[in-house]
């Protein structure tokens, strides 16, 4: 995962009030990683008056409202789009959501529903295989995919270019785009 995927995932849940916290500050890549290496962010909703999860897979901001809490994994791989063969090659796609990396998200989340959250570049481009796709990570645990699609557009979206972001240099950086009808 990038800095960036992540960083733009971050500025994301940030944006819809959620409390953000990276739990593992390091990056894993000479042994298999630990059950509490595998989640990539946890985040929080403190004004979900519930937790309700979305019985659609693919989610954007109408959906994440409805979570109070959730353990996130990024995928940023810009490259390529996920598929049904992709998530059966690479079980570590969906590791973060088996019962042990729960469990220790529970350890810092406290008890009650978690959602399981994918970040993922993009999905096939026919629909039957995009079906398909989300019923696989389904069957896998997870609970929301958000695209980074999604989350780039609703951000331009909130985004405001008579406003100044200098606390956050990617709602900036849209804002100056937005500015220059780049966005």
């Amino acid at each position: 995962m990038s800095a960036v995927s992540e960083w733009i995932v971050r500025e994301y849940f940030e944006t819809h009030g959620f409390l953000v916290r990276q739990p593992s500050k390091y990056q894993v890549s000479s042994r298999p990683k630990l059950a509490e290496e595998e989640i990539d962010l946890l985040v929080v909703n403190p004004t979900a008056s519930g937790h309700v999860v979305a019985e659609n897979v693919l989610w954007g901001a109408r959906e994440i409202r409805q979570v109070a809490r959730a353990v996130v994994s990024v995928r940023g791989w810009h490259t390529e789009r996920i598929s049904p063969k992709l998530v059966a090659r690479m079980p570590e796609l969906v590791r973060f959501a088996d019962a042990e990396s729960l469990k220790s998200a529970l350890r810092d989340l406290g008890p009650g529903p978690v959602a399981r959250i994918l970040c993922l570049p993009d999905l096939p481009a026919a629909r039957p295989m995009v079906d398909r796709t989300l019923e696989v990570l389904r069957e896998k645990g997870i609970d929301g995919v958000l695209l980074f699609r999604t989350m780039l557009l609703e951000l331009a979206a909130h985004v405001d270019a008579q406003k100044n972001y200098e606390k956050s240099d990617l709602l900036q950086l849209l804002r100056i785009l937005k500015k220059h009808d780049l966005l």
